[in-house]
């Protein structure tokens, strides 16, 4: 769901992609290492020196590290800097000094609901869409996807906006199951592909609003608690503004792309595409050396922000709903 400001709307339907999840070796628990370990003092050294470079000669220097030179003047800086880092780091754990690596794999959800074009007061947005984009944080690549269409129940018959604006129909809920049974094949899905038990993972959404509004408001509709697994996320919003150093104004799904010198792929408002489109973000800021770590959970039904000097949340193993009766 893109940009979101506020409760948004459904997505058009997009194929399942059959994509298996690759292997990765057992999970690691990550070593925060010492920052008085010399190889923090080459990195200082390494970082005063690029940040005297001009635009022209980071690019050039990315060029020759067959590193990508497309984004602002800020976001090349950052990837260089975090090249350098990632390499002197590597150098240092292969001789048993320190680590930075957090989460064995991602998964980026977006969900697509119910809306009206002008939502009356206490309306109740049903979620519609749930996909799920599988992140590879090792080789920081998509490996697999998930996407079922959701049938609403209080309102079963979508507006003429919500069609006209994203192209799904009335048919395509009406051959859905319900929230609670494709929540079930969720937790499959996630099961099957070992998270939580062999490989370590957590949520990223584009905001706050997919767990804390959309997810929280349905499992109350669908009279069943809020999984704990989705309790706890990584709001991709947050970490983009704090690793480019950019104003929170900067970080709406198209501005991201656009700073890191990327164009929008697919159909907006489709769950699946935003969620492709944020995990390409989420890629590229791996790339870029940046730890993706959960910042954000819910509490009492209100969100919190995780402190960065907390330590490290994993998304624990998934189960299947309970009823709240």
């Amino acid at each position: 769901m893109q940009d979101k400001a506020g409760p948004h709307v459904a997505g058009v339907s997009v194929k399942k992609c059959g994509t298996t999840s690759s292997s990765v070796g057992d999970p690691v628990t990550p070593s925060r290492g010492e920052f008085g370990d010399p190889v923090y003092k080459e990195i200082a050294l390494a970082n005063g020196h690029i940040n005297r470079m001009d635009r022209d000669e980071l690019r050039l220097k990315l060029a020759e590290l067959k590193l990508d030179t497309r984004g602002v003047k800020d976001v090349l800086r950052k990837r260089l800097k975090s090249h350098c880092k990632k390499q002197k780091l590597l150098v240092a754990a292969a001789e048993g000094g320190v680590t930075d690596t957090y989460y064995d794999f991602i998964c980026v959800v977006d969900f697509e609901a119910t809306c009206e074009e002008s939502n009356p007061p206490g309306f109740l947005h049903e979620i519609i869409e749930f996909p799920i984009v599988l992140v590879n944080t090792r080789t920081a690549h998509i490996v697999d996807t998930f996407q079922e269409y959701v049938k609403p129940e209080l309102n079963p018959k979508l507006s003429d906006f919500c069609t006209q604006l994203t192209g799904i129909t009335q048919e395509m809920v009406d051959q859905a199951d319900t929230f609670g049974n494709v929540l079930r094949r969720v937790v499959t899905w996630l099961q099957e592909r070992e998270l939580g038990t062999k490989y370590r993972y957590a949520l990223l959404t584009d905001g706050s609003w997919d767990m804390s509004k959309f997810l929280n408001m349905q499992c109350k509709i669908s009279r069943i608690k809020h999984p704990k697994f989705a309790k706890k996320w990584i709001n991709i919003r947050k970490s983009y503004g704090n690793f480019y150093k950019v104003p929170r104004t900067q970080t709406k799904l198209s501005s991201m792309l656009e700073k890191l010198g990327l164009q929008y792929e697919g159909r907006p408002h489709c769950g699946l595409d935003d969620s492709r489109n944020i995990a390409r973000i989420a890629t590229r800021m791996l790339q870029d050396g940046c730890q993706l770590r959960v910042n954000e959970h819910l509490h009492a039904g209100e969100v919190r922000n995780v402190p960065s000097s907390a330590p490290v949340e994993v998304s624990p193993p998934p189960h299947n709903p309970r009823s709240r009766d």
